[in-house]
């Protein structure tokens, strides 16, 4: 009798927390069926400011032509646009820019390299490049993406808008096999324009990011999510912070899992490393402090750890009702995980999506309760660079 009495406790509990870890999710989707976020969340007009091109560069020497040609292609005038690439390497990547803007017919953008000797992390990195660059708008991007030829366009017609402080893109596509990191993708483009609508986004995107020089605030040279860092700051000054689904990037999803798993996990421990630095602006800064950022300290710090307890009352209940055929049930939660990593799932990969990025925010947890925070640089994945060569 107290076995079964306890068994039923387990599953109700274990109902209880997958219904709290489901709760935000369900709202979202209720909140983007409300409000049916399509087209800009901003009053958009044609402008024309001048634009640097912020490019952090480490290594880059087999890839930065096709990414100056990338910036070539954009529907801008080029005399209106520099590049200002905050380069670390030792490959050469300054000189094969230089050589490549040299060789070009017809207008090119002046192109200003800031020398590190020292890898010292990209934060670090993009302070020096705005408090270095001479335009009206900084367009941060990355070496290993690709960008719609109006993005700059779309970007500028945002920030008109003089409740903008930051604009960040969508990411159109995928590049790779990776169905996982693209039903992610898609996920985070409901949640971003869910909450552009709402107040601001608390996630932009590093390959696709503007905002205005003059409104810059310098970001802490230790962040891990130097971009998520500087939407913080700026949105502290009382502008939005918003996604344009007009503003098109692609990015490489390809890549072993092994490499994939540390890129998430470590992008995962910026998140959180931001979130916990900016608590004090919960309730706070309107819609923004009062319900976009409760929802993502529910997101990334509460669900997973629900997430983990679940199964760990689950599997408790199993045993207690079939005993040691109760491990059937983490056996099957494993083999799901598996599949999902090696993209088997078929239609159950989107939720798998979610899984997995719930395993590297409480994986990112763990290690910052560790004291492991990072310390800003990123380890280059050079399978991921080959879609780019």
């Amino acid at each position: 009798m107290a076995e079964s009495r306890t068994f039923t406790g387990l599953l109700a509990a274990t109902g209880a927390l997958a219904a709290l870890t489901a709760l935000p999710y369900l709202l979202y989707l209720l909140l983007y069926a409300l409000l049916r976020p399509d087209g800009p969340p901003a009053e958009k007009r044609p402008a024309e400011p001048t634009v640097s091109v912020v490019i952090p560069t480490y290594n880059e020497a087999s890839i930065i032509e096709t990414k100056l040609a990338d910036v070539l292609a954009l529907d801008y005038p080029m005399e209106r646009v520099e590049v200002v690439l905050a380069d670390a390497s030792d490959d050469g990547t300054a000189a094969v820019a230089r050589a490549f803007l040299d060789d070009r017919d017809g207008p090119t953008p002046d192109l200003t390299v800031l020398r590190d000797d020292e890898r010292r992390g990209v934060a670090r990195a993009v302070n020096e490049a705005v408090a270095n660059a001479t335009c009206e708008v900084i367009f941060r991007t990355d070496a290993d993406s690709k960008l719609d030829p109006d993005v700059l366009r779309e970007a500028a017609a945002t920030l008109a808008d003089p409740s903008i402080g930051v604009v960040t893109g969508r990411q159109a596509e995928v590049l790779g096999d990776s169905a996982v990191e693209t039903d992610y993708r898609d996920l985070l483009t409901l949640v971003q324009a869910v909450e552009s609508r709402i107040d601001s986004t608390f996630i932009v995107h590093g390959p696709c990011v503007a905002f205005r020089r003059d409104d810059y605030v310098p970001v802490p040279n230790d962040a891990v999510a130097d971009d998520t860092a500087l939407a913080l700051a700026i949105r502290r000054t009382g502008k939005r912070v918003v996604m344009d689904p007009a503003m098109r990037f692609v990015e490489s999803g390809v890549s072993n899992f092994t490499a994939r798993r540390t890129r998430k996990d470590r992008r995962a421990k910026g998140l959180l490393q931001m979130l916990v630095r900016n608590r004090d602006m919960l309730g706070r800064y309107g819609r923004y402090g009062r319900v976009v950022l409760p929802m993502n300290w529910w997101f990334m710090v509460v669900s997973p750890w629900l997430i983990a307890t679940g199964v760990a009352l689950a599997t408790l209940a199993a045993l207690l009702l079939a005993g040691p055929l109760g491990l059937a049930l983490p056996a099957a939660v494993a083999a799901y995980v598996w599949l999902g990593q090696r993209d088997a799932l078929g239609p159950l990969g989107a939720p798998y999506a979610v899984l997995d990025s719930q395993v590297s925010l409480w994986l990112a947890s763990v290690d910052l309760l560790r004291g492991e925070a990072g310390d800003g640089t990123w380890t280059i994945d050079r399978e991921s660079r080959e879609a780019f060569e």
